[in-house]
């Protein structure tokens, strides 16, 4: 490990210790109706790729946190300071993907199926975009591969967020069979992944 990748390492620690706990917390109470979800509405595609790409980036991201030499092998020449502004980066969508947690509560699925108990939220980051968690995952997507200065993680991690951009055409769709004209408007007055100008 070079001397350079020690401070980088830690960041990245702190910054699994403070949101990782968070992400199990939201989940584990969301599991809280016991209801069985249904992923094969996803898609054959969806289903085969997105969580398998999902995890091998995530075994990156915790070899380098453990070992940093260990990923040398995809790593990038970028300057300290585009390192530490991946470090800013990834302030902005840790604190994004939490304020989203929070909003979302027991609606929140890793998955296109919606509860049976499913509330429409449209609060919080929701007010302005449809998919929060999608822009917070992109923020930290690109913050890890900054400050780990790794090709795998940014590599890994986009093609991740793909799949999810494409899933979200079937979620969609459920969303507007579940709430229809409520789902409509909410639409009409938010953009997908960006706020609508004059939002």
């Amino acid at each position: 490990m070079s001397n350079s990748d020690e401070p980088f390492r830690i960041v990245l620690i702190i910054g699994a210790v403070l949101l990782f706990p968070a992400g199990i917390y939201y989940r584990f109470k969301s599991q809280s109706t016991g209801e069985a979800l249904d992923r094969r509405q996803e898609g054959l595609g969806i289903l085969l790729t997105l969580r398998p790409i999902a995890l091998a980036g995530m075994i990156g991201l915790i070899t380098f946190m453990a070992n940093p030499s260990a990923m040398a092998w995809s790593s990038l020449p970028l300057p300290d300071s585009l390192r530490w502004a991946g470090v800013g980066i990834g302030i902005a969508g840790g604190a994004l993907l939490l304020w989203t947690f929070n909003t979302l509560g027991p609606n929140l699925t890793d998955t296109v199926v919606t509860r049976k108990t499913h509330t429409l939220v449209t609060r919080g980051p929701y007010r302005w975009v449809r998919h929060p968690f999608y822009d917070s995952g992109a923020l930290c997507i690109l913050a890890n591969s900054l400050v780990a200065s790794n090709w795998f993680l940014l590599l890994t991690g986009l093609l991740a967020l793909l799949l999810l951009v494409v899933r979200t055409h079937k979620e969609e769709e459920n969303l507007l069979k579940r709430f229809g004209d409520d789902y409509r408007t909410y639409m009409e007055r938010t953009g997908r992944f960006w706020p609508k100008s004059g939002s």
